[in-house]
C-alpha cells in the first residue's frame, strides 16, 4: 500500500500558467509539490498568451476566469477573488477620495491596457449595480505589477485583483476605497484535457492548488 500516493506521483507534469497569478500564487504551490515528489518531472511555463493545451502537449492550465467543460477539456474552479478599487494613502491625502463615479474624472487612474486600448473599469454607481467605465489616463501600462507599485508610488487610483495586492494592503502601503460597495469577482481554473483516467501527478496537483488556494481568500 502506498502511503498518501508519494511513491506513486513520477513522470513528467507540465503546467502552463499566467505570468502574475503564476508568479504570485501558483508556482510555490507546484514547487512545494515537486520538493513532496522527488520522482517527478515539473515543467512550468508562465506566459499570457493563448495556449492550446492539446496541440502543445500541456497537461495542465491555470487560467483566469471560469472555464466550461468541454468535448476536448475538463475544468476546475480554482479561486475566486474580488477586484479592488486601491491607492496609496499619500495620494488620498493630496487629492482625496472620489465618492461617485463622475468623481474618477477628476482623478488620476491607472487603467491596464492591452493591444492599444485601455480595459474597462466594472464598478458600482449611485445605486450599487455594476456598471461599465471607460477610462482614460496619460499612464498606459500592461503590466498589473507595475500598476500595482504606480499606485504605491501615489500615482492614482488602480482597480486589480485582490491577491495581487494583499500584501500591500495589510501593510498600508495600499488602501481600498469602496469596500462597501459591490464587486467584480475574479474567478481562475484548473483545465486539463479530456481522458478516461486523469494521471495521478495531475489529479494530485489539481487537488492540492484548491486546497492551498482556498488560503488567497480574504480572511
Amino acid at each position: 500500500m502506498l502511503e498518501n500516493g508519494q511513491r506513486a506521483v513520477a513522470g513528467k507534469l507540465r503546467v502552463t500558467l499566467p505570468v502574475l497569478l503564476g508568479r504570485h500564487c501558483v508556482a510555490p504551490i507546484l514547487r512545494s509539490y515537486a520538493r513532496q515528489h522527488p520522482k517527478l518531472e515539473l515543467e512550468l511555463h508562465l506566459s499570457d498568451r493563448g495556449v492550446d493545451l492539446i496541440a502543445e502537449g500541456f497537461d495542465l492550465a491555470v487560467r483566469n476566469g471560469a472555464v466550461a467543460n468541454g468535448s476536448s477539456l475538463r475544468s476546475r474552479r480554482l479561486l475566486s477573488q474580488r477586484k479592488v478599487l486601491c491607492v496609496s494613502r499619500d495620494y488620498l491625502a493630496a487629492h482625496g477620495e472620489p465618492r461617485t463615479l463622475e468623481d474618477l474624472a477628476d482623478h488620476a487612474l491607472l487603467p491596464y491596457w492591452r493591444n492599444g486600448h485601455g480595459l474597462v473599469w466594472h464598478l458600482p454607481n449611485a445605486q450599487g449595480q455594476l456598471v461599465d467605465v471607460a477610462v482614460s489616463s496619460r499612464m498606459r501600462l500592461n503590466d498589473l505589477e507595475v500598476i500595482a507599485d504606480a499606485a504605491t508610488e501615489g500615482m492614482g487610483l488602480a482597480w486589480l485583483p485582490y491577491w495581487l495586492v494583499r500584501e500591500r494592503m495589510q501593510r498600508g502601503e495600499l488602501v481600498e476605497i469602496w469596500g462597501d460597495r459591490p464587486s467584480t469577482v475574479m474567478e481562475c481554473s484548473a483545465v486539463w484535457p479530456a481522458m478516461q483516467y486523469l494521471p495521478l501527478r495531475s489529479r494530485l496537483a489539481i487537488d492540492l492548488l484548491a486546497v492551498e488556494l482556498e488560503k488567497w481568500k480574504e480572511e
